[in-house]
């Protein structure tokens, strides 16, 4: 009798056991899933374990289905797969937090103002800084050394411009590197004013005076990337395609992954050094975890706003310029070659018409020897309508930004003239082409919030919602558009849409929950992650700032 007994309850405790159902380890539930799968398909539910995506579906299947240890009711939010920003600088980034920040700066009076209360508040004897951008200033004229010389006489100035590719230095950097009107470098140019150097370095140029400027300690850098890493994560980026970095970079990251600190997935392009393209050949494709790098990044051509991009007419307010090829055309097929070689992506630069003609033109061998290469034209921004159809023919994938757009079209027209404009921030033209496109924001040379990226590319319009009516709306893309942009499309753009990109079973649990509804409207609408998750842990909540 008490055998039975004893099985009995045994029998009980079992079925009960499963009644509870498959354990896992978080259910998000009452929510608005937009998987980003092939169908677009929107779920109620999703059950998490190890890390992984086990199933998603409909709340009371999944709630009876799983039991879990830890639960989240979303309460009818918006939760997308973690984006991915496909064009930013982490490092840049890092190096602008520890330096003077010139963004919107209105004339050198305010660059000079922001100067010294830098130095003051630092006590360092030296001043570097970014985000001046002559656009702003009402004369409209790239600055001259003048003022910076005046007021710090005796220490290193160097001022990098919004974009990167120009740098004003003072008198005494320009004597302590030795620059003269006969200084001459290979895709850069040291502008001169009467027959003198101007202060102002374009490209290339700007590395005669990196041996002369100071350096950060790995502390103070470990610092200020984890801060970058925190700022992502408040807007529900869990991803970047990190858009060039240098050999020693790489331990950077890594000891900042084997330290557990750092989370955000990383798709690094290497610059093309030659201790990288050792790396590449001993390596391969490399993975450390959350690291991953198989591409080589490449600078065709300068910025639009310095003049540097190559045009393959001469500029419209500029008529002696037509800008600079960075990379000779000889040098950038070695590295095709290289890549092809060594299964590695090659991601160029290529903001002018020229330099996007001479991408488009070597992909199409690329595309002859492996068509899967998805090698990407960084930027593509004024391109030659008779050159959109290469995209499709040669299979060479489109990773844009689209605040550029809005940021740009104060002067773009002025710049380039109107009839370029109509293949300038052709992002619709694009996406009709390729069938995809990598979207991302290219931070810290714009801002690292995704929102903005929305407006730009939906709205077309700045977060002070200008143009009224938006800019060149035949090349809007739709809201749907923009975020398969910056979640499958950008998997796809780093050869990961395999696992990551979409809420679909067996895929990484690399989600966010947004705060507010994810619409996109005539007015800008900011809006921030609630939750934050990679691979199933929660790293960040609002509130944490």
């Amino acid at each position: 009798m008490f055998r039975i007994l004893s099985i009995s309850l045994l029998l009980i405790v079992l079925l009960a056991s499963c009644m509870k159902g498959e354990h896992v380890d978080l259910i998000i539930h009452n929510a608005q899933i937009h998987t980003m799968n092939e169908g677009m398909d929107v779920a109620d539910a999703v059950a998490i374990r190890d890390g992984k995506i086990i199933e998603v579906g409909p709340e009371r299947q999944i709630l009876n289905k799983y039991r879990s240890d830890e639960t989240i009711d979303a309460l009818g939010r918006d939760v997308y797969p973690g984006l991915t920003d496909a064009h930013g600088h982490i490092f840049s980034y890092a190096n602008q937090k520890m330096n003077v920040d010139l963004v919107g700066c209105k004339s050198m009076n305010e660059v000079v103002y922001r100067c010294e209360k830098y130095l003051s508040r630092t006590g360092k004897k030296f001043i570097v800084g970014r985000g001046w951008d002559q656009t702003l200033f009402s004369s409209k004229e790239m600055p001259d050394y003048k003022a910076l010389s005046e007021k710090f006489k005796n220490i290193p100035v160097c001022l990098y411009r919004i974009d990167g590719h120009a740098a004003l230095v003072n008198d005494f950097l320009i004597k302590k590197a030795g620059i003269s009107e006969c200084s001459a470098v290979d895709g850069g140019e040291v502008q001169l004013i009467n027959g003198k150097p101007s202060g102002i370095l374009l490209d290339n140029a700007m590395k005669l005076v990196e041996d002369f400027l100071p350096k950060f300690s790995k502390i103070e850098w470990n610092d200020k990337i984890l801060e970058v890493q925190q700022e992502l994560f408040q807007y529900g980026v869990t991803g970047v395609h990190e858009a060039g970095i240098e050999f020693e970079q790489i331990s950077t990251l890594k000891n900042l992954i084997a330290q557990n600190k750092l989370n955000l997935n990383v798709y690094a392009m290497l610059l093309p050094t030659e201790k990288n393209k050792e790396f590449a050949r001993k390596n391969g494709p490399y993975n450390f975890r959350n690291l991953n790098i198989r591409s080589f990044k490449v600078y065709a051509d300068g910025a639009l706003g310095s003049r540097g991009a190559l045009l393959k007419k001469s500029y419209s307010d500029s008529p002696h310029s037509n800008g600079l090829l960075l990379t000779k055309t000889s040098e950038i097929e070695k590295i095709m070659n290289f890549c092809l070689e060594n299964d590695y992506q090659m991601n160029t630069h290529g903001i002018g018409d020229s330099a996007i003609s001479v991408i488009l033109n070597l992909c199409k061998k690329a595309y002859t020897i492996k068509k899967d290469h998805r090698f990407r034209v960084e930027h593509a921004q004024v391109i030659d309508p008779k050159d959109f159809q290469k995209f499709a023919d040669y299979a060479i994938f489109p990773s844009v930004q689209p605040t550029h757009a809005v940021s740009d079209c104060r002067w773009a027209e002025e710049r380039i003239g109107k009839k370029r404009m109509h293949g300038a921030y052709a992002y619709r033209s694009l996406l009709n082409q390729f069938g995809m496109i990598a979207i991302g924001t290219d931070f810290p040379v714009e801002s690292i919030n995704p929102f903005l990226t929305i407006h730009a590319a939906v709205q077309r319009k700045n977060k002070q919602n200008e143009p009224k009516n938006g800019f060149n709306m035949a090349e809007a893309i739709s809201l749907d558009e923009v975020m398969k942009g910056m979640t499958i499309w950008a998997a796809f753009a780093e050869f990961n849409e395999a696992k990551r990109g979409s809420i679909e079973k067996g895929k990484e649990a690399t989600i966010v929950i947004f705060d507010k509804p994810l619409t996109s409207n005539a007015l800008f609408i900011e809006n921030f992650a609630w939750k934050t998750l990679i691979r199933g842990k929660i790293v960040y909540e609002q509130g944490e700032l």
